[in-house]
């Protein structure tokens, strides 16, 4: 009996942590699937079109052969002639021209693109050249970008809650190191401090009686008031009800014999966690010094592993191109060799935004604090005073 309890429980357990994991792995695994289906839409289009070499890139080709056969010896008298020359030819070309689609389009580089669609990243280095894959492409973000911002709402929820327990955490045990520190190894009067807690709590005993819960009140001792009966009663049903527990339907747990009502149960969990989503984010009460200092230890990270790849990068240009891509600006000066080795990366490109994300919540709401205090204070100033007559 007690092994089949147990399993049992195991099994409620498992249920337990599989609808509460149920709506944030929703999220994820639909983003996948959208870039893995953009990245099949793109390759076929864009990868497959061809090249129609135009009349202009003829005249490129003669415009560049006449200025390299004008080309003298001494490289210093015409230096600025050809500079000149040679800049305003190079901005008439175009990319198509240099350029295979197979070899930009692969499905690892659609993939890629799509992963800069959706995340408003939008380096430059790839785009759409044809009619129908720029339109594909209006319509792709459409979808992809709201997509995009839902998984990083959920996903901060997540990571609010880990940083808000980590920071109370770190309170606690910043406080108990204080705490002794001022004892200094004698022991404290705990005996002061059970009092102190023993008259802030007020205890009602049963059966409840209207005179006693207003004695017992700190208030009502201090000066007396008087109450008026559906006050009084006002009083105790809210009482009542804050120290009352949800009385357990027992019908309903019975999902052994009824089954339809455990996946009620189930659903109903899982719409809550729907229902819940972004609100851990707006209770998030962190240092913004902190959130800066996750940042910046989190591109280290980053601008350490990267160079491994991408040889042409250091640790300064890594940490940059880091910083541009999570923060989403995505200038697209710096080319990436290997592509799809950074989309190993997806994941801590996600991580990465959902940190910023909150960072830059962190400060917008510091920064609305701000600026109420200072229209606090220069209301203040030219309210004018009161003049105070005598009577």
């Amino acid at each position: 009996m007690a092994s089949t309890s147990q399993s049992l429980r195991g099994k409620k357990a498992c249920k337990k942590i599989f609808w509460a994991v149920f709506p944030h792995a929703c999220f994820i695994l639909s983003l996948v699937i959208y870039a893995f289906l953009g990245a099949l839409m793109f390759s076929h289009i864009e990868g497959n079109r061809k090249v129609n070499l135009s009349e202009e890139y003829r005249k490129f080709l003669q415009n560049l052969w006449y200025i390299s056969r004008n080309l003298s010896d001494n490289m210093t008298e015409n230096e600025e002639i050809f500079k000149e020359k040679i800049h305003a030819l190079l901005n008439t070309a175009e990319r198509d021209w240099f350029v295979n689609p197979k070899d930009i389009w692969t499905f690892f580089g659609s993939l890629f693109f799509c992963c800069t669609v959706f995340t408003t990243v939008g380096y430059g280095n790839t785009y759409p050249v044809t009619r129908i894959g720029k339109y594909l492409c209006m319509l792709y973000a459409l979808f992809g970008i709201p997509l995009m911002f839902l998984v990083l709402t959920d996903m901060g929820d997540i990571l609010a809650t880990v940083l808000s327990k980590s920071y109370k955490e770190f309170r606690k045990l910043q406080s108990k190191i204080l705490a002794s520190k001022l004892c200094s190894g004698s022991t404290c009067n705990k005996g002061d401090e059970l009092k102190s807690r023993a008259q802030s709590k007020v205890v009602i005993n049963e059966p409840l009686n209207i005179m006693e819960v207003l004695k017992s009140q700190p208030g009502v001792k201090r000066k007396p008031i008087k109450y008026r009966n559906a006050e009084i009663f006002e009083m105790l049903i809210a009482r009542e009800n804050e120290q009352a527990k949800p009385a357990r339907n027992k019908s309903i747990e019975r999902w052994s014999s009824c089954p339809e009502l455990t996946r009620g149960k189930a659903m109903s969990r899982v719409i809550e966690n729907f229902d819940k989503i972004g609100k851990q984010l707006e209770k998030l009460d962190v240092p913004i010094v902190l959130m800066v200092l996750v940042i910046f230890v989190y591109i280290s990270c980053a601008a350490a592993i990267l160079p491994n790849w991408e040889t042409r990068l250091d640790f300064q240009e890594a940490f940059y191109f880091c910083f541009i891509t999570l923060t989403t600006i995505g200038f697209g000066d710096t080319q990436l060799e290997h592509p799809k080795f950074f989309l190993f990366f997806s994941l801590y490109i996600i991580i990465g935004m959902e940190i910023v994300f909150i960072a830059f919540k962190l400060g917008q709401d510091r920064l609305i604090g701000l600026y109420k205090k200072v229209i606090s204070f220069c209301g203040e100033k030219k309210m004018p005073s009161k003049k105070v007559y005598p009577k």
